[in-house]
């Protein structure tokens, strides 16, 4: 009699804690760097971050959980979903591109909520945010998501965060292999995730879809703790998560990449270059490419060609050129398109509330037209940028431009930015980059609750 795939996926996770590779575990570990440098940085940056934790004070007595770049405690899972809305405020979190999701943005704030609870060591942290990771991925790669079809209307960071939240948290609470089956049960019963913050314009709370996720991970993780039973069907039963979310039972292809005992999803992770939506990343790359050709000549049209995935970042097309919100600028092609073209950067220094009222982007966006001709598939959009200049001139984007992998140097160098953004000295963010860098040799984790 085969067993559910929510078992299976429990009996996989414990049989690959065992021999976890150290070269995995080092890779997450400058995940984890990356994402700690984000969220201190967030911490001190702009409103969206300030509101979400005047509404998780209010009625709030304190708890033991610590939350980046301030003195405050919060419940478990309070503390989560702050701490993971932080890591993804900026946009500037890591991200699988074939899977399209953020992992690491609910994995970590799981794992050190439940971590500060159980007094558990850094190196349980760091494997189960592998784990955690690699459950997020895999499902992700699973649904190779595009423009359309199964995926492409859900935030996979928030869908399937909920499953690798849990079993981060799990991991870290030392669960066994009952209560991880029914935290994986309990995270399913309350599964979310509509992008219409995404496709919508002018809200906020794009920033921190993920924290939900987050949030509710711990609390799957605590209930089953406690004893509560979550239903084992989570994922395959008549009304789970591949029926009624993903439209089909799981097949034996999709069962089989969930549950293969070799190969590492995670370990395509990347860490984002620049602080905005990663879709708007081939333009941003094709941009500055263009930039130096163009040299003082003015744009008088601009036409950026996009698939059906990179076309949700363009409409409606006036809002995408004028964008109402800092979170509507980061995800609007046509509108990072002008800002790369005009400032020759991306960063935290440069994209910023201030920079929604620029004269200069704002008329160059709407000379900006969108044709949506080029061929839909996972991961990036195969950008293309052509600029007619007022006088006669031309020039395309070089064909199917990539967008440069941060290496470990280039990561410290966005730490280091990332921290003195969050008001550090250099010497600070040299030794708390170092501690992260060595996370698996901690004792504890509360030196990260310490470094604002």
């Amino acid at each position: 009699m085969s067993i559910s795939l929510a078992r299976a996926l429990a009996r996989s996770a414990f049989e690959r804690r065992s021999g976890l590779p150290q070269e995995q575990r080092a890779a997450t570990c400058l995940r984890i760097a990356d994402s700690v440098g984000i969220a201190l940085a967030a911490a001190r940056a702009g409103d969206t971050a300030s509101q979400v934790l005047a509404a998780l004070a209010a009625g709030s007595a304190g708890g033991d959980c610590g939350v980046f770049g301030h003195a405050r405690r919060e419940a478990p899972a309070a503390a989560a979903f702050a701490n993971s809305a932080l890591v993804h405020v900026l946009d500037f979190d890591n991200i699988h591109d074939g899977a399209r999701l953020h992992p690491t943005s609910v994995s970590l704030p799981a794992a050190l909520a439940a971590a500060q609870l159980a007094g558990a060591a850094g190196a349980r942290v760091v494997d189960a945010v592998l784990l955690g990771d690699e459950l997020m991925c895999r499902l992700g790669v699973m649904c190779s998501p595009t423009g359309s079809g199964p995926g492409s209307d859900w935030f996979l960071t928030q869908l399937f965060g909920y499953f690798g939240g849990a079993l981060a948290a799990g991991l870290v609470l030392d669960l066994d292999e009952d209560a991880l089956v029914s935290a994986f049960g309990l995270a399913y019963m309350q599964a979310a995730g509509g992008k219409q913050a995404g496709f919508g314009t002018g809200a906020t709370a794009r920033a921190i879809y993920p924290a939900f996720a987050a949030m509710g991970s711990v609390q799957a993780a605590l209930l089953a703790r406690a004893g509560i039973r979550g239903p084992e069907g989570a994922f395959d039963g008549a009304a789970g998560l591949f029926p009624v979310y993903l439209g089909a039972p799981a097949s034996a292809e999709q069962r089989e990449l969930l549950l293969a005992p070799v190969g590492w999803e995670s370990a395509a992770i990347e860490l984002k270059p620049w602080p905005s939506c990663r879709l708007s990343h081939p333009y941003v790359a094709a941009a500055l490419a263009l930039r130096p050709q163009i040299g003082e000549a003015v744009p008088a049209r601009i036409e950026a060609a996009v698939n059906a995935s990179a076309a949700k970042l363009c409409r409606p097309l006036e809002q995408r050129q004028r964008p109402a919100t800092l979170q509507d600028a980061k995800y609007s092609i046509p509108w990072m398109i002008a800002f790369t073209l005009v400032h020759g950067r991306v960063d935290l220094a440069s994209l910023n509330e201030a920079a929604l009222a620029d004269a200069r982007v704002l008329e160059l966006a709407q000379r900006i037209e969108v044709v949506e001709n080029l061929p839909d598939r996972p991961g990036h959009p195969p950008a293309r940028i052509l600029v007619d200049a007022a006088d006669g001139r031309s020039w395309l984007s070089p064909q199917d431009v990539q967008v440069d992998r941060l290496d470990a140097a280039a990561a410290a160098g966005k730490f280091d930015d990332c921290l003195l953004h969050a008001g550090a000295t250099a010497q600070q963010a040299a030794g708390l980059w170092s501690k992260l860098l060595a996370l698996d040799s901690q004792a504890d984790v509360g030196f990260l609750f310490r470094a604002h």
